[in-house]
């Protein structure tokens, strides 16, 4: 009978039937006062003596219950991160760029300075958190380089403090809030976002820098049916805050959007997308401070150099930022459809284009010839009537599958993956008076009124994250009785330009 009992035992394995026991003993003993290592140690010093185990045999035992009660203690563990109670969702959002980039103009000749170029490596991050909040809102935190609104780069090697000479000073690269918002979306048909939130507007950068995000309060209305889908969009955008006056919001200014669009979709991958869209302005009477002077594009001439807005020495006939008569339609396009090829595969082909007028386009033009003969500027011939329009005509092309759109795709860093490619090309005009230049797109063309040409790029993605970019463009004065009004902070002092080259190679790592 014994002898049976031995080789049932030897069957068994007694080695794994100990380890197995003690595991028990472990788990069975967790609660209990008694610490779970005496209640392990008593259990192995029993069945040594009972010649079940070697010493050895123990010892690799508790080594292996060592092992698992890491593992558990890990497993079980609370994570380090942990979502506050109001918050659904969070991801992490935004890219670190590095570009090498020349900007390059000419004045009219016989004009100080001629010429003027500018050659740099640059860097840019941007990075922030959005989401979901529970009860239908959702919300967004970008942190950004650079102070400017239309650019978040900044400059190898620039000293941001006056006369510093120490190497790689960073006091020019802070970082800085640029996106803070709150959405809320109760309906499928309704959606409102109010802070400084990523342009909600469906527009195009000959009209709005596609860095620039607009402060204020947003709403949507939308309506779908399986081949249509409609909305309408009102922007109510805090402009600027002179600072003189504490009377919000009489005295400061707000950009006023309405627009009405809608998409009509042939079948997966084609489809056709239009948006008009009408800006008007409040608190252009308050005069004074800010931008509320009438704007003459004409630039600063010969030795009138001195001076800025509100300052008894400015001379007001040669403002380029006034916002005086500005009552713009814009209206957006764009038709996009698949390019099946037997080489490249199924590609994306984008059609688009913009139109721009400035109904009170004569009004400005009067109000810059009154200023302009007031300042003793010379060279115009009385009001440059017709200078009210602008337009953009181009087409893109790419792999199929990510998204594309006026500010969106490979060339803008907003989608990325793998082996992936995207070129696009378009002719752009914009004429003196009609558009607001502090929002044009600062790159091309610089920012300036009465200017056209073309721009083209083409970007490949390396990875599913990494980008390059290759973008040229280059403009021409348009009317050569008038200068090239606007500001832009990379090329500030030459006012006309007369031509005007920008070239940029990106690389993008994209979160």
């Amino acid at each position: 009978m014994k002898l049976r009992k031995k080789q049932a035992l030897g069957n068994r394995k007694p080695v794994a039937i100990a380890g197995s026991l003690i595991l028990l003993a472990l788990g069975g003993t967790a609660h209990a006062q008694t610490s779970p290592q005496v209640h392990s140690d008593l259990l192995m010093d029993a069945l040594i003596k009972k010649g079940i185990l070697t010493q050895s045999e123990a010892q690799n035992i508790e080594a292996g219950v060592a092992v698992q009660e890491t593992n558990v203690n890990i497993t079980t563990a609370a994570p380090a991160f942990k979502l506050p109670s109001s918050m659904a969702s969070m991801q992490l959002y935004g890219d670190v760029r590095l570009r090498y980039e020349y900007r390059g103009a000419d004045n009219v000749p016989g004009a100080s300075p001629d010429t003027y170029y500018r050659e740099r490596f640059r860097y840019a991050l941007r990075l922030g958190i959005r989401g979901d909040l529970y009860d239908q809102f959702n919300y967004g935190i970008r942190l950004e380089t650079s102070t400017n609104p239309r650019s978040p780069w900044a400059t190898f090697g620039s000293n941001g403090t006056a006369g510093s000479v120490t190497p790689s000073d960073k006091s020019g690269s802070g970082i800085n809030v640029g996106q803070l918002f709150l959405g809320w979306h109760p309906e499928s048909w309704f959606e409102t976002t109010v802070g400084r939130m990523p342009m909600p507007l469906y527009t195009t950068p000959m009209v709005w820098d596609s860095d620039i995000n607009p402060e204020g309060a947003f709403e949507k209305f939308k309506l779908s049916t399986s081949d249509v889908d409609l909305f309408a969009d009102f922007g109510q955008f805090d402009y600027q805050d002179p600072g003189s006056s504490s009377a919000f919001p009489s005295t400061d200014i707000f950009v006023l959007a309405w627009q009405a669009g809608g998409i009509v979709k042939f079948d997966k991958n084609t489809s056709f997308k239009i948006a008009p869209v009408l800006y008007t302005y409040t608190g252009q009477g308050y005069a004074g401070a800010g931008l509320n002077t009438p704007f003459v594009g004409q630039g600063k001439n010969g030795s009138n150099t001195s001076g800025t807005p509100g300052s008894s020495t400015y001379l007001a006939g040669y403002d380029e930022q006034g916002i005086n008569d500005l009552l713009v339609l814009e209206i957006p396009a764009e038709f996009d459809f698949p390019i099946p090829t037997t080489i490249f595969g199924n590609l994306q082909g984008r059609l688009f284009g913009d139109f721009a007028y400035n109904i009170d386009g004569n009004a400005r033009a009067r109000a810059a010839y009154d200023s302009a003969a007031a300042g003793a500027f010379g060279g115009l011939n009385g009001p440059a009537y017709g200078q009210d329009l602008s337009y953009q005509v181009g087409f893109g092309i790419g792999s199929a599958g990510p998204v594309y759109g006026p500010t969106q795709g490979l060339v803008y860093g907003s989608t990325s993956k793998k082996n992936t490619w995207e070129a696009r090309f378009y002719w752009q005009h914009v004429e003196q008076y009609a558009q607001d230049v502090n929002l044009l797109d600062s790159d091309f063309f610089e920012g300036r009124g009465n200017l056209q040409g073309f721009y083209s790029s083409f970007a490949y993605s390396f990875t599913d994250a990494i980008i390059g970019t290759i973008r040229y463009g280059y403009a021409s004065r348009i009317d050569g009785q008038l200068g090239t009004g606007g500001n832009n902070l990379d090329m500030p002092s030459l006012n006309p330009i007369n031509n005007y080259n920008i070239f940029q190679v990106d690389l993008t790592w994209r979160l």
